[in-house]
């Protein structure tokens, strides 16, 4: 999960702040320390992750790419300079710029706006745009909420009542609401020191931060691995008293499966997972990210040293071409696979599923699972010719009716042509005619498509006007019988929208 770093510059942030008599820093000089402070958690125990900088006034700049050099990060935190006012919708604007130039808008991101809570002035300021952000165009809209999945933090170098002072925290908030919620605002406690930004960067860490250590068993084998990102804990909707699931810190591998017969999975999150060994460096070795190391040679030759289960387990997934199911808590799993970022380099990832016994339908019951060993006969054949998978169900289901399915527009087209086809040809075509109208008038009721009922009725309506005068009496009655019925049910009357009544051809004296 990539992080933007979005830094205020503007001249609000150069207000000196007295540091207990000795000499005045500016508040910029507080968000630097705490920046650098971040900077250094993530450089420890965010490796893999990638990072940007950029700084704002009331234009924006790209400081320092993507990157995981952290030490690029903090040279240009040292060389910041000094701009105009504030514009923080100009700053948005940039971020989604860079973010999706670099990763699309699928990619979950991370965005952290370091500033003072000075909103700017007049036009451009936070305080005009979420005022007018509803009376403008498709062309000039407010950024927020972005095209990709995004936590904000806003951090602000002053104390939460300096912010409610003004309606600074009430316009921070409403930024926060309109991103998704999914983020904090972090303030400052005590005097505006040293200490108090330390302390509000300290909370920004153990909030989003903090690393996720857990341990991954297979049988009698084990190793200590740490997960990029932290996984997020998971509330199942359909549970009367839903309470978050938490990944387990214990990861047990129950079993392997082809990756062909794993196909695509939905998954609620991917993570990169790390072996953890002696040093820092061992780990990007252990998942073959041996590029960013060769200026460190006694790394590579210390993990050549040390086993680590989870290197054998990567390349054996490699080799293989198989996938881990694990087990991350009751009820819930997930995969453990190679992925390739490039020719060189490969990660060992997990994808995590939604809880539940029975996450993959193909599958079935994961619980029913078990080795090939145990089985009368090897389900894949003696030449893997076959596969066990999908999983037929006990029962077998009956699709002898054709379900109607309107995704595009021109599919409802061909069914309603249809019909106008066969009420031409009335009354030689009277039961393909009703047969075509009575599913129309289903499917437009299953789907609450009332609309529709009343739009065929005045088609037919307007057939029967047109009807030539060589055509066969018995047809203009049909036609307003059939027209007459769809506006009953278009009312949703419960004695003419029956679900499972069918309209029956009117009985004229013409009929034979």
């Amino acid at each position: 999960m990539p992080t933007v770093v979005l830094m205020d510059v503007s001249l609000s942030m150069t207000r000196p702040v007295s540091l207990d008599g000795s000499e005045e820093f500016q508040r910029k000089n507080l968000a630097v320390h705490g920046l650098n402070m971040l900077f250094e958690h993530m450089a420890s125990n965010y490796r893999m992750e990638f990072t940007s900088l950029m700084a704002f006034s009331s234009l924006w700049e790209l400081l320092v790419p993507f990157t995981r050099d952290y030490n690029a990060l903090q040279e240009a935190l040292s060389t910041l300079e000094d701009y105009d006012k504030t514009c923080i919708e100009a700053a948005l604007h940039g971020v989604s710029n860079v973010v999706q130039q670099e990763w699309g808008t699928t990619c979950s991101c991370q965005m952290v706006l370091v500033t003072d809570g000075s909103l700017g002035i007049g036009k451009g300021s936070l305080r005009h745009s979420l005022k007018t952000m509803k009376q403008r165009g498709d062309d000039k809209k407010f950024p927020i909420p972005f095209p990709f999945p995004t936590k904000v933090y806003i951090m602000c170098v002053a104390s939460a009542e300096e912010l409610q002072m003004t309606d600074a925290m009430d316009n921070l908030e409403e930024l926060l609401r309109l991103s998704g919620g999914d983020g904090q605002i972090f303030t400052m406690e005590g005097p505006l020191c040293m200490k108090s930004v330390q302390a509000m960067f300290g909370r920004l860490i153990d909030y989003a931060y903090s690393p996720f250590h857990a341990v991954l068993h297979c049988g009698n084998l084990s190793s200590d691995v740490q997960v990029f990102p932290r996984p997020e804990p998971i509330v199942v909707d359909e549970e009367v008293d839903p309470m978050p699931r938490i990944v387990s810190t214990d990861l047990e591998i129950v079993g392997f499966i082809e990756i062909g017969d794993i196909s695509s999975p939905p998954a609620v999150s991917r993570h990169l997972v790390l072996p953890i060994a002696v040093n820092k460096e061992v780990d990007e070795v252990g998942t073959g990210a041996t590029d960013e190391l060769e200026d460190e040679p006694s790394a590579s030759q210390m993990a050549g040293k040390n086993p680590n289960f989870c290197v054998l387990l990567h390349g054996s997934l490699k080799v293989e071409g198989m996938v881990a199911l694990v087990q991350l808590g009751p009820e819930w799993y997930g995969i453990l696979y190679s992925q390739a970022d490039s020719k060189k380099k490969s990660n060992l990832m997990m994808s995590l599923f939604e809880p539940g016994p029975e996450p993959l339908p193909w599958l079935g019951k994961i619980s029913y699972l078990g080795p090939i060993s145990e089985a009368a006969e090897n389900p894949y054949g003696e030449d893997d010719s076959k596969s066990p998978f999908p999983v037929q169900p006990h029962i077998k289901r009956s699709y002898a009716q054709n379900i109607t399915v309107w995704i595009k527009a021109s599919g409802l087209q061909t069914d309603v042509q249809k019909i106008l086809r066969n009420a031409r040809k009335l009354p030689d075509k009277t039961q393909t005619f009703y047969k075509e109208l009575n599913r129309l008038r289903k499917a437009a009721l299953a789907f609450g498509f009332w609309e529709l009922l009343k739009g065929v009725a005045d088609l037919l309506e307007r057939e029967c006007t047109m009807l030539p005068d060589s055509a066969h009496p018995d047809a203009a009655f049909q036609l307003s019988h059939a027209a007459q019925q769809l506006k009953l049910a278009s009312t949703g009357d419960s004695q003419y929208a029956a679900f499972d009544h069918n309209i029956a051809p009117m009985h004229t004296d013409f009929s034979s």
